[in-house]
């Protein structure tokens, strides 16, 4: 197994980084760090703090996928199919036992009896770090929403993370196949597609229509970076966004796809929703001076004030507390319905992506 660490200006968390690694029960054999156009200390850190190999990009300009490229090209030849290859990001750090569960599954059916396709992919399911004030609080809180989900589903997700993914060096073989053959995007023998912003995501889906399933099991979790103010996370969450959508562009509607799709829309859907329940608000102050809400409206906002209190329980009564207030939990929903339209008008416009 071995372990690639992606990293740009990461001085501050790439010791941590790396100490997750080599204090896994299952450790990698090799740990690589991939310093990409570096201007701080990153490399000397890395170097004295346990990675056996520091590669320094050349050149590179298409950020982590370009990166994780150019050191793939090295290591995917000195590997046998049944090797695996280990992605984590530089700001997160994983729990102890995440290699060995995640290696356990690698490669098994979904369903053991069943064979539906082999899993090509071991995700994690990360919860916010320390630090961000309130907008971290939020993001915490977030995470710990998706942690939930993804255990009531087994495992199940829509994307492996590129925070803290594990792959069979076979399965990576066949997506450098697929693109050259034009089975997949990408167009060059490569395994991340470096026209895209979310490569993550990309990935998942080559995965998927390559025949693979992912699973994210509740063995593998780690702890990754939250935003610190609201324009970091503008900026994080419309790249998401924005590069989901493109993603399924690249793909067309497929076999796969289509479950991606019919979420786009119900998304979508959410913000026209939200933006009539404004609307009414506003109206009622307009018109007739009071407030004056429709019993339909009355009863959507305790439906969403329930689940915002249910929801987030691992967090403690405090957090269920501080998501039991309506105008803070809805207005941050709000926030993010605002990045998903903005994403999609960019997107229309073709608007040049900014990483």
């Amino acid at each position: 197994m071995v372990a690639l660490v992606p990293a740009h200006d990461e001085e501050a968390s790439i010791a941590v980084a790396i100490e997750s690694l080599r204090v896994q029960s299952r450790r990698p054999d090799l740990i690589v760090v991939v310093a990409d156009n570096c201007r701080d200390a990153t490399v000397d850190i890395a170097r004295g703090t346990g990675a056996a190999v520091v590669y320094e990009t050349v050149d590179n300009v298409h950020k982590k996928a370009g990166a994780l490229n150019q050191v793939l090209d090295h290591v995917l030849p000195q590997l046998r199919d049944e090797d695996s290859v280990f992605v984590m990001d530089a700001d997160s750090l994983i729990d102890g036992g995440f290699l060995e569960a995640a290696e356990g599954r690698l490669g098994t059916s979904l369903e053991p009896g069943r064979h539906r396709g082999l899993i090509g992919g071991v995700g994690g399911t990360f919860r916010g770090g320390r630090g961000g004030g309130f907008v971290g609080m939020l993001q915490r809180n977030e995470y710990a929403r998706y942690a939930r989900d993804v255990r009531r589903l087994r495992g199940r997700v829509l994307v492996l993370t590129g925070t803290a993914s594990l792959f069979q060096v076979a399965v990576l073989g066949k997506v450098i196949a697929g693109r050259v053959s034009g089975e997949l995007p990408g167009g060059a023998a490569q395994v991340y597609d470096t026209n895209v912003l979310t490569e993550d995501n990309e990935l998942t889906l080559a995965l998927l229509h390559l025949g693979y399933k992912i699973l994210s099991p509740r063995e593998c979790l780690l702890e990754t970076e939250v935003m610190t103010s609201w324009r970091e996370l503008w900026s994080q969450r419309l790249r998401w966004k924005r590069g989901a959508m493109e993603n399924l562009v690249d793909y067309g509607f497929t076999r796969i796809t289509w479950r991606y799709w019919a979420r786009q829309v119900l998304t979508h859907v959410g913000v026209l929703v939200t933006a009539i329940y404004l609307a009414t608000i506003v109206g009622s102050l307009a018109f007739s001076g009071s407030l004056r809400i429709h019993p339909v409206w009355v009863a959507i906002t305790f439906v969403f004030i329930a689940e915002r209190v249910i929801t987030v329980r691992d967090r403690g009564w405090k957090q269920m507390a501080f998501a039991g207030l309506l105008v803070v939990e809805m207005s941050f929903d709000f926030y993010l319905q605002a990045v998903q339209a903005r994403a999609f008008w960019d997107a229309l416009r073709r608007r040049e992506r900014n990483w």
